[in-house]
């Protein structure tokens, strides 16, 4: 079973944050990657930028209306995730508790939906 293991970001939280603390995030999701990459559960994984570079596109009675920033009215933002393949959800949550940013944010764990017979 496929699993996004989505990962929350308060940037107020990180901005708080020392740089030996961020570079201890860092190091741990290096370890992170190392460990998921050697079990064979890792299938890949995305860092994003910051959702002051994003804009959301909405098409409303035919006209494409575009603003910036993200997508949602939240204190919290989509920073990344990883997609890993396991055998059971309850080793999904497993994983998203060690993604080095749990401690001080919140992982999402979305199972990956087989449209059509072929899972992403």
């Amino acid at each position: 079973m496929k699993y996004l293991l989505l990962i929350h970001m308060n940037p107020h939280t990180w901005e708080a944050m020392s740089e030996d603390e961020h570079n201890e995030v860092f190091a741990g999701h290096n370890e992170f990657m190392k460990m998921i990459t050697e079990s064979g559960e890792f299938v890949s994984n995305v860092a994003l930028a910051d959702p002051t570079q994003s804009a959301t596109v909405r098409v409303r009675d035919g006209v494409r209306v575009v603003t910036d920033g993200p997508y949602v009215e939240a204190k919290e933002y989509l920073a990344g995730y990883y997609l890993v393949d396991v055998d059971s959800p309850e080793r999904a949550m497993d994983l998203a508790a060690m993604i080095p940013d749990a401690s001080f944010n919140a992982m999402e764990v979305r199972q990956v939906m087989d449209i059509g017979g072929s899972e992403m």
